[in-house]
């Protein structure tokens, strides 16, 4: 089963709606899409899409990294010596994690294909079905409530709510008129993007406490790099926090683990460069007591797919941010896990499951 062939093909699919953080505002998702191939006819599929304020990466040095770095030193390998597959492309350069995770999840499409089993099933196979929420973008307080409303009655039972765009106080009415608006039985996570200070986290979260706003976690409220900022938050509000940019990788999550600087921890294969090291950062997680989330960049099914058979597959994966691709203007994947409301339903074919992509047919031939 040996790599004969890695190519890549960009794709383009405009949002429904502009999707607001405190750290972007993004119209269009962009992705590159990567299609590993074997000498036994097998054919894997991954995406990458170019987040630069997270992962630093373009469309532009995702392929590069793919195409003369990767594509060398991988072309010719066994994929069922995954083991050292994956330590190639770990190895072969600093960074670059979402082209690596695009690799990555091919890889893994391969190896459950091979198998003739799914992909959930080959990582572990807890469960076949999970929850995702809904993001709430961040706009005016009276626009986020009417986003909020419309989410519910679509079907969805937990918001994940963006922050720290602006003023904190802004944010506490924000979360007060979505709160009013869906009322006290849906779930409400909020995610600050890094937007918020250490000192104006714990007056802001300790005030909606004393709100009974019921916030279900609040994730990365201080920058990434900021670990005693985010100790100092966990250690002085009930409301569990959740490291997000803080952790890219085993050795960032053993940091955060070690000096508990929060209570869960976000993965996302874009962050980690596949399943390979998320698979890590979860074990390490579960050693420690703490429960992790499966999230994604703005990604199609494609990308989705894969995160959501990791995510499914783990024990210690308790809750999901899969909502990507329900805010694209068209789903151009073919195959793949579908919707169900707020469910998605694992397929039962082996490997990712993924067929085709209307955009780019020649891609998965």
């Amino acid at each position: 089963m040996v790599i004969e062939e890695i190519e890549t093909k960009r794709i383009a699919v405009p949002l429904k709606k502009p999707f607001k953080t405190a750290l972007r505002t993004l119209e269009t998702a962009e992705a590159i899409v990567v299609t590993v191939r074997c000498d036994n006819g097998l054919t894997g599929f991954g995406e990458a899409p170019p987040t630069v304020v997270i992962t630093g990466e373009s469309m532009e040095s995702i392929e590069s990294a793919i195409h003369y770095v990767f594509r060398p030193a991988l072309t010719g390998m066994n994929v069922l010596n995954f083991e050292s597959v994956f330590n190639t492309l770990h190895r072969a350069t600093v960074g670059n994690t979402s082209a690596k995770a695009a690799v990555d999840m091919a890889v893994y499409d391969l190896l459950a294909k091979k198998m003739d089993v799914p992909l959930y099933q080959y990582l572990g196979g807890y469960r076949k079905e999970i929850e995702t929420d809904y993001t709430v973008s961040v706009n005016s307080s009276e626009e986020m409530g009417e986003d909020a409303v419309q989410y519910v009655n679509d079907g969805f039972t937990v918001l994940k709510v963006k922050v720290g765009k602006d003023d904190i106080e802004k944010d506490v009415e924000r979360i007060c008129e979505i709160r009013r608006r869906v009322g006290s039985d849906i779930k409400i996570r909020l995610d600050a993007n890094q937007g918020w200070n250490a000192k104006e986290a714990v007056r802001s979260i300790r005030k909606m406490e004393d709100m009974n706003l019921n916030i279900e976690l609040i994730e990365q409220p201080v920058r990434a790099s900021n670990l005693e900022g985010l100790k100092t938050v966990t250690d002085n509000t009930g409301t569990p926090i959740m490291a997000d940019e803080s952790v890219f990788s085993p050795a960032d999550a053993l940091e955060v683990i070690n000096r508990r600087c929060a209570d869960l921890i976000n993965i996302k294969l874009m962050k980690t460069g596949g399943i390979y090291k998320a698979e890590l950062i979860n074990r390490l997680a579960e050693m420690a007591g703490m429960e992790c989330m499966t999230g994604s960049m703005i990604e199609t099914r494609l990308g989705i797919s894969a995160a959501a058979h990791f995510a499914a597959s783990k024990k210690n994966i308790t809750r999901f941010d899969f909502d990507a691709p329900l805010m694209l203007k068209e789903d151009i994947i073919k195959g793949g896990m579908t919707y169900e409301k707020n469910r998605i339903i694992l397929q039962s074919e082996p490997g990712l499951g993924i067929t085709g992509a209307g955009v780019c047919e020649e891609v998965f031939e």
